[in-house]
């Protein structure tokens, strides 16, 4: 980048870029604060929501026959919506049947609602119990989903009559990004690099090998409070991810006591619609980074340098902090 010293075009050029990004990002803010959650939902969509009162075990094999990674809860006895079954709730199970093996026997007869008592046991968050309303702006559904450090909320009404609540269905923020960059043309004018930017992460980024064990990985995704742990080789250099729903399929079979199987083994089991690995650069714009997003369902980009080593994480949170709170 230069400086302008040497060369007043460059300078020029610089301002151009820096004043077209922030009015491109206060463009599509605007456009958030107009839009409600109702305007992001397609015409048609499935829903699944869970009964607290349903086996875990049970849980487990509806996610994977429906092809999802999480599903609202409902507490029948209060009529209520009870939060968000995801992936981690899996990941919390493995953690503490794992640390206290004589319990093991007991995994079959786990409900949804005795999650509260083995996050108590391990020390974890509890369950994301967030929402908001469908009819609020979409402005203020990303800020919350941020606020709660989750990947996505649930979205809940309140039947008019009796008052009881409705769950209409659960925003992402990969469906919001892409409601974004279908809707937004402003997205072309992010053209600073994202290594300008300050938004990503590259400071403790966890990473491990083919050989590391499982037991090993899962307990990175949960200290670290992350989706995906990068898989790297001797070198350094990025070839795999292992994902917090990759545990999913790895325990339908039961293996929750058999965990020092290596990453490598564990890949084996994984589904054939894995989405991929997704990398840019420091050097790419957000511009392009949105422009994979509108064509492709990613989650997360791996940053990695020239030769392929691995730098840093772009999260789909860090692109929406980006747009939502600060354009540096």
């Amino acid at each position: 980048m230069n400086d302008g010293n040497s060369n007043n075009g460059g300078s020029h050029d610089v301002e151009k870029v820096l004043v077209e990004q922030k009015l491109a990002v206060e463009s599509i803010r605007t456009f958030l604060k107009s839009k409600t959650s109702y305007d992001v939902l397609p015409v048609s969509y499935r829903l699944v929501v869970l009964d607290t009162s349903l086996l875990v075990k049970k849980s487990l094999n509806v996610l994977l026959q429906n092809n999802i990674v999480s599903a609202p809860l409902w507490d029948s006895k209060t009529s209520r919506f009870a939060g968000l079954l995801t992936s981690n709730d899996f990941i919390n199970v493995i953690q503490y049947y794992f640390s206290n093996p004589d319990k093991f026997e007991l995994i079959d007869k786990l409900q949804i609602e005795g999650l509260r008592d083995v996050e108590r046991a391990i020390g974890v968050e509890p369950l994301d119990t967030a929402s908001i309303h469908p009819s609020r702006p979409l402005f203020e559904a990303c800020l919350r989903m941020l606020d709660s450090k989750s990947r996505r909320i649930p979205l809940i009404d309140k039947d008019e009559e009796t008052h009881r609540e409705i769950v209409v269905s659960v925003l992402t923020q990969y469906r919001i990004l892409k409601f974004v960059s279908l809707n937004c043309r402003e997205t072309h004018f992010l053209k600073r690099p994202i290594g300008d930017l300050g938004i990503i992460s590259d400071q403790n980024v966890k990473s491990c090998h083919m050989t590391t064990p499982v037991i090993d990985v899962i307990q990175l995704l949960s200290q670290g409070g992350v989706s995906s742990i990068p898989i790297v080789d001797d070198n350094g250099t990025l070839v795999n991810v292992y994902e917090a729903v990759d545990v999913l399929g790895l325990i339908k079979g039961g293996i929750y006591n058999d965990l020092s199987l290596s990453v490598g083994e564990a890949l084996m089991r994984r589904s054939d619609d894995f989405e991929g690995v997704y990398t840019c650069t420091r050097n790419d714009r957000l511009s392009t980074i949105m422009d994979n997003i509108r064509k492709s369902r990613v989650h997360r980009f791996f940053v990695v340098d020239e030769q392929g080593m691995l730098e840093g994480v772009l999260t789909l949170s860090d692109i929406l902090n980006y747009i939502l709170i600060g354009a540096n």
